[in-house]
């Protein structure tokens, strides 16, 4: 860890300048940055409106507005001054502790006494006057972790059986730390982006195939393992049936969304947030907003959604094309973890999928969500620059042995 600590410090001392290609700045991709901003912004207005009521149980009706940019302005600093500086080969050179401490967090969480339980699960550890999820920051560290394993075992993950070994076995430990705590909506969510990296680099179908298959049918047994899981698959598929019971938060969010209309009641105007619809700033944002919004806000919501993942492929595709295959392989993870976890969460709101814990990024009310959505961010703008620079430099370089040329036949 101090040897990591000793290579990250200079590189940040030095600013922008950590390579010579980057004289001239971050090169950032301008679609990306407007649509997060947009969404970055929007959240912290749909979080105003909806945790108000809840607020003025704290004494002030923006209690959680408050924390919530300062959770924001923590994010865009860890983003802006650190993530952003610091190359993607760092993060693969130091994969393996990176892994390390992202399973060490699950463990800890878990020790009597420091772990914090909430709702019956143990997902936080308080730190003063805030609560670290330790989870959101888990599953970022592995996914740079799976990055940086197909970056150094690209050929031995496209050809040999033996490939997918490493990433399974870690998979298999993280995902048993993740359902400890319960926490089933972010083990299947980061299973399954694990798995997407993977195939997205060639690796052997063969082995994809039976091992989601494998994972597949430990899903199932996982689910009908707990009552509570089977309840909420019950109460999934007809929430009216038991309305003041199993199926509360899904009838209430399903009321929000039917009221909501084409145009919506007007920003500020939900009557389900109003101690009606439970974990409104946070699981159930997304109703919140329909109801506000309706049907012409969820549809703008989902497009800029769209545009995230969309850059985020396009961003992985120009990294792989200059074999920077860490960058693409970690852009990957990014695009599919931000795409399904929305999916989820719109999904679970609607009453397509069972209810999970999932926040909708970008928007709902949490700390470590934001903070770690935003690290998450800064990773792929720092793709972008990389597979740019390279470009824009060879770009530059033929178009001085062009001009070269083209001197030299005018002099003859």
């Amino acid at each position: 860890m101090n040897a990591m600590l000793a290579k990250l410090l200079p590189w940040l001392a030095r600013g922008n300048a950590v390579s010579a290609r980057e004289e001239r700045g971050i090169l950032i991709d301008p679609v990306l940055l407007l649509a997060a901003a947009t969404l970055l912004a929007w959240g912290l207005v749909m979080v105003t409106s909806a945790s108000m009521e809840l607020g003025e149980q704290f004494g002030n009706p923006f209690h959680f507005v408050i924390r919530q940019g300062f959770a924001v302005v923590v994010g865009l600093l860890v983003a802006g001054v650190i993530v952003l500086r610091v190359p993607i080969a760092f993060w693969v050179e130091y994969k393996a502790a990176i892994l390390i401490a992202s399973v060490l967090l699950l463990l800890v969480v878990m020790l009597p006494g420091v772990g914090r339980e909430v709702n019956g699960a143990s997902r936080w550890i308080p730190l003063g006057p805030v609560n670290i999820q330790v989870s959101e920051f888990s599953r970022l560290g592995v996914i740079i972790w799976m990055a940086g394993y197909i970056a150094t075992h690209t050929i031995k993950l496209q050809n040999r059986i033996s490939g997918i070994a490493g990433p399974v076995m870690v998979i298999g430990v993280v995902s048993i730390l993740l359902l400890l705590q319960p926490d089933f909506g972010t083990t299947a969510v980061l299973d399954t982006t694990l798995f997407a990296m993977a195939w997205l680099a060639r690796a052997q179908w063969q082995t994809m195939v039976g091992s989601v298959s494998l994972l597949g049918i430990m899903g199932f047994f996982v689910v009908i393992s707990e009552q509570y899981r089977i309840e909420r698959l019950m109460s999934f598929s007809n929430p009216f049936a038991d309305p003041f019971g199993h199926g509360y938060q899904l009838a209430n969010a399903l009321i929000a969304i039917g009221t909501g209309g084409v145009f919506g009641r007007g920003l500020g105007e939900s009557i389900q947030k109003l101690s009606y619809l439970p974990e409104a700033h946070t699981d159930f944002i997304f109703a919140v907003l329909a109801e506000e919004l309706g049907l012409v806000g969820v549809m703008a919501l989902m497009a800029l959604y769209a545009v995230i993942v969309w850059r985020g492929f396009a961003i992985a595709n120009m990294a792989w094309r200059e074999n920077q295959i860490a960058g693409a392989a970690l852009a990957w993870g990014i695009s599919v973890w931000f795409g399904m976890q929305t999916l989820i969460n719109m999904g679970v709101n609607m009453g397509l999928l069972p209810t999970k814990g999932l926040t909708l990024p970008l928007m709902s009310y949490g700390g470590s969500a934001i903070i770690v959505a935003l690290m998450s961010l800064g990773l792929l703008f720092r793709v972008h620059h990389e597979a740019a620079s390279v470009i824009a430099l060879r770009e530059a370089q033929q178009a001085r042995q062009g001009l070269a040329s083209a001197t030299t036949g005018h002099g003859l």
